[in-house]
């Protein structure tokens, strides 16, 4: 098969001085070579494309592939990493991951939420604030985040909000830091999951529930130093019912082949669905979804293997 490849690759972005923040979900070029060469190991020609910009660029020349590998994050507004899987859709070209519409959906956090607690699914209460002054029906305390934003960003020790002047400040700063409303959430004190994802619908099934172990708040500078943090899959019974809601919540909002559901369990023990990514980092070291398949005895290899085979079963394509 032909198979396009398009990313956000980080030394791309930086040449336009963007800071390091900024590029924190972009693709270093470990990652890109690794499933480009993983591709052509497999016997298919890879074409990188790279980011949107190139991708409009190469559709308007006609270009066409059998379908897309597509890891681009994109860079401004709550529907960038929707932006390519639209512009492919409108060519009917296939891409690996969620739709235009899922993927938009599951950025906004409180949209999301708002999603899977319609469908039974159990997650904290919230409240979406868009100016620092405004209330909330929750009691104190509670967490709060940048609502449309992904590693961690402008998650801290801060975002821990025991009042309301703490939180006017937090919400103020990330406001004025991010330009997009703040998610609040009732603090949940229990214990941290993130639950890998294979597969699409009725077919998804749980790689492991990996429990996260940090003594800071795991946020952006905590997931910087990935060795820092304690990774370990678990099987008890807590961790077992944060695989079955991160599986109920993937289900729900329509996401495919391959990410990662975040649960964190309440004072009682009781997991709730926090977020969903659709759109996973793949670096073959220190990614989280990599982490999580290697520690369940999974290599790189076959990470990607299964997010093909996932993709090309739901399209009619042989892989």
């Amino acid at each position: 098969m032909l198979i396009g490849l398009t990313y956000d690759a980080v030394a791309d972005w930086q040449s336009e001085g963007l800071d390091a923040e900024r590029l924190a979900e972009f693709d270093a070029e470990a990652t890109i070579a690794a499933i480009a060469e993983h591709l052509a190991h497999r016997g298919h020609t890879v074409e990188r494309i790279g980011r949107a910009r190139a991708l409009v660029a190469r559709l308007a020349q006609g270009a066409r592939w059998d379908f897309v590998f597509n890891i681009c994050e994109g860079l401004l507004g709550p529907g960038r990493e929707a932006l390519v899987p639209a512009l492919l859709e409108a060519y009917g070209v296939p891409c690996t991951f969620s739709d235009s519409l899922t993927m938009a959906l599951c950025l906004h956090k409180g949209h999301a939420k708002r999603v899977v607690r319609d469908c039974g699914v159990p997650t904290a209460d919230f409240d979406v604030l868009d100016r620092p002054g405004a209330g909330i029906a929750l009691p104190f305390p509670v967490f709060a985040k940048p609502v449309a934003e992904g590693t961690g960003k402008g998650i801290g020790g801060a975002s821990l909000c025991r009042t309301s002047a703490e939180l006017a400040q937090t919400a103020a700063r990330l406001l004025g830091r991010f330009s997009q409303p703040v998610l609040v959430e009732r603090y949940l004190p229990g214990r941290e999951f993130t639950i890998g994802v294979l597969g699409s619908g009725d077919a998804a099934e749980t790689i492991g529930v990996m429990e996260i172990v940090s003594d800071a708040t795991y946020g952006f500078a905590t997931k910087k130093d990935y060795a820092a943090v304690r990774y370990r899959l678990v099987e008890d019974a807590e961790g077992r019912r944060a695989g079955e809601v991160a599986l109920a919540a993937w289900r729900a909002l329509g996401c495919r082949d391959a990410g990662r559901v975040d649960v964190r369990s309440d004072a009682d023990a009781r997991p709730m669905f926090l977020e969903v990514n659709p759109l996973a980092g793949l670096h073959p070291v220190d990614s989280d979804l990599v982490i999580l398949a290697r520690l369940a005895g999974h290599d790189y290899a076959w990470l990607l293997d299964r997010i093909v085979q996932s993709t090309c079963g739901r399209t009619g394509l042989a892989w």
